[in-house]
């Protein structure tokens, strides 16, 4: 009998440690709340990204964020998949993708419009050229466009600069790719022939070294090297600069919403992390990294 006592007793104690143990699980949903939120996407925001996630980090040390770009479809694509849990977009997205979210998943995508984004047209420095249509963008962009060289919209290249055209443009899983070829092409297919870049700072970058060419992208990675162009709505109307008051006032021509997506209402720490981004703290790290904030 008192070997059954002693045992009793001995069985208690393990499971008062048992219970202990229980309350560790606790830690464990401290480890989900330290887990690493995934995020990918939007090559345009990947540098916005970065630094909503080194400055949220300063306060918030015990939450992982892994950071890529890859292109608004790469993120979408990934979202879907389960392997991101956040997606950033420079487009909204399609339809097909929101059906195939809800099909495989069983989750509608939720949408939150974190910034603005002025899409800038970009020359070499050197280029003369100060201002161009929405016309002539899609004459030298679109298949079937019939401006080919400088000289065919009055413009004399330095000494010894080919007059042709060189067109920079992103890859087809580019969110910005995307945008351009609706607000610009008009949904217009692109011309053939194109040096087609994977990042936002790739264009700007090739641009940047080649003084007969044009490009499009953010205008958060804007350099000395290249010059924004301003942009004319009609051939005729007024020559308007990318920059935040005129992608606030709305009279900027390709001026776009910046999206982050998540599958259903975001929880735990990724609606933690989001909140933040929306708040004041999260907002100036938009303005500060080029672009326009919400609020």
């Amino acid at each position: 009998m008192k070997r059954i006592k002693q045992f009793a007793a001995l069985l208690a104690v393990a499971i008062m440690i048992t219970g202990c143990g229980g309350s560790g699980d606790n830690g464990s949903t401290k480890g989900e709340d330290e887990s690493a939120i995934r995020i990918e996407g939007s090559d345009t925001m990947v540098n916005l990204a970065q630094a909503w996630a080194e400055r949220y980090q300063e306060s918030n040390s015990s939450v992982e964020i892994e950071v890529s770009g890859g292109g608004s479809g790469v993120g979408i694509k990934s979202l879907i998949s389960g392997q991101a849990d956040m997606a950033n977009a420079s487009r909204k997205m399609k339809d097909s993708e929101k059906t195939r979210a809800k099909e495989e998943l069983g989750k509608d995508p939720v949408e939150l419009i974190v910034g603005r984004d002025a899409l800038a047209v970009y020359v070499h420095k050197d280029n003369p050229i100060d201002e161009i249509s929405l016309a002539q963008l899609k004459a030298i962009y679109a298949d079937g466009g019939n401006i080919t060289n400088w000289s065919d919209i009055g413009i004399t290249m330095p000494e010894g600069t080919a007059d042709e055209i060189t067109r920079v443009s992103r890859q087809n899983n580019s969110g910005t790719y995307a945008y351009f070829r609706e607000s610009v092409l008009d949904e217009e297919d692109f011309k053939l022939g194109s040096i087609d870049q994977s990042g936002s700072k790739d264009v700007v970058a090739l641009v940047s070294t080649t003084l007969n060419s044009i490009g499009y992208s953010g205008m958060g990675y804007a350099t000395p090297d290249v010059k924004m162009l301003k942009i004319k709505s009609s051939d005729d109307g007024d020559a308007v600069e990318p920059k935040a008051e005129n992608v606030i006032n709305n009279t900027y021509p390709i001026a776009r919403p910046l999206h982050i997506y998540t599958l259903g209402e975001p929880a735990g720490n990724v609606k933690e992390y989001l909140d933040w981004i929306m708040s004041d703290a999260g907002q100036a790290v938009v303005s500060e990294m080029g672009y326009v904030p919400v609020k």
